[in-house]
């Protein structure tokens, strides 16, 4: 199996926070991004963003996060036509809409299939893949959202909590394979997912976002909150009382 030692992967092409990333790592010595998203053939802006960031070639492949069955040859396509990438950004992903989701069960399942189980089903293919190669970086973006779910956002806050939970024991189970699991854990983040949404308190940008994940990735952390008063913060939450917590906005 070979490993491109500088290749990045962004599952999820059109994330901000993802090419946030990647050009952070361009700019620190990845000389090449793979970019899979749906209409792969429509990151035009994409490309040329991160061309003039210094990356010497940029790839694009169709990806579809929902579309489990797909998953294993997206993966088999990268290895085969650029290497294995010695990181990976798992960065796709849905905020949904809570009131939707509250009256119409086929809404609440889309969110948590794309937030939580095709997050699952990914990882465990990354994992089988880095754990043969000996070597590689997985990012997987948690929430300050799934530390205590709160009643504002109980869908995508319960996905993220899921997804929280796996990848701390994924990342336990990596020990000593030589691969690394870095879990991020954003607050409210301000960009073209909450747009049109009041911003939150301690909230972040996505190259604040980047900015402490390229600072992770360099000292080879297990996990990043983002901002780190986020750490304090969530102690705060677990012991609010249920009266007043499930009263907040979000």
């Amino acid at each position: 199996m070979r490993t491109d030692s500088d290749a990045v992967l962004v599952l999820g092409g059109r994330s901000e926070i993802g090419l946030a990333i990647a050009r952070r790592l361009v700019a620190a010595g990845s000389t090449r991004v793979v970019l899979a998203a749906r209409r792969a053939d429509d990151l035009d802006e994409e490309v040329r963003n991160l061309q003039g960031a210094g990356a010497e070639a940029v790839h694009c492949i169709e990806f579809d996060a929902d579309d489990l069955a797909g998953h294993a040859e997206v993966l088999a396509q990268i290895e085969r036509r650029y290497g294995l990438p010695a990181t990976t950004l798992v960065a796709f992903g849905v905020l949904g809409d809570q009131v939707a989701a509250e009256q119409d069960p086929a809404a609440a399942v889309a969110v948590v299939h794309t937030d939580y189980v095709a997050q699952v089903h990914l990882l465990t293919l990354l994992a089988q893949r880095y754990r043969e190669a000996g070597r590689g970086r997985i990012v997987v973006f948690s929430s300050v959202a799934g530390v205590r779910v709160r009643r504002a956002n109980y869908v995508y806050g319960s996905a993220k909590a899921g997804l929280d939970g796996f990848a701390s024991g994924l990342s336990d189970a990596l020990t000593g394979s030589g691969v690394r699991l870095l879990l991020v854990r954003p607050g409210f983040v301000v960009g073209r997912m909450t747009r049109g949404m009041s911003p939150a308190p301690l909230s972040s940008t996505p190259d604040t976002v980047a900015d402490a994940v390229a600072g992770a990735l360099a000292r080879d952390r297990e996990v990043v909150w983002v901002p780190g008063r986020l750490r304090l913060l969530s102690a705060l939450m677990q012991v609010t009382p249920r009266a007043l917590w499930r009263r907040l906005p979000r």
